[in-house]
């Protein structure tokens, strides 16, 4: 790593950028986990803001919209199957 100010500044706001894409990725894959055990009416309530996390993550550049998109169809077929 160079010694000059800007790096050292760009490090510290990867490793910053890092941790909270870190965060905003694990709180959504343990949410999609959660819907994925939930039946019936509760997974459908449940289902419009686990899609509002899939799309924010992938506004964001956490995960690409192609995984965003299937994920999100996935969910959708569980939740119909469980109606």
């Amino acid at each position: 790593m160079a010694n000059h100010s800007a790096t050292k500044k760009d490090v510290r706001q990867a490793s910053k950028r890092r941790e909270r894409n870190k965060y905003y990725g694990k709180t959504t894959r343990n949410a999609v986990r959660d819907l994925r055990a939930t039946k019936g009416k509760e997974m459908s309530d449940q289902l419009p803001k686990v899609i509002s996390m899939i799309d924010k993550l992938a506004k964001r550049g956490i995960i690409h919209k192609n995984t965003a998109a299937n994920l999100k169809s996935k969910l959708a077929r569980k939740a119909n199957a469980s109606k």
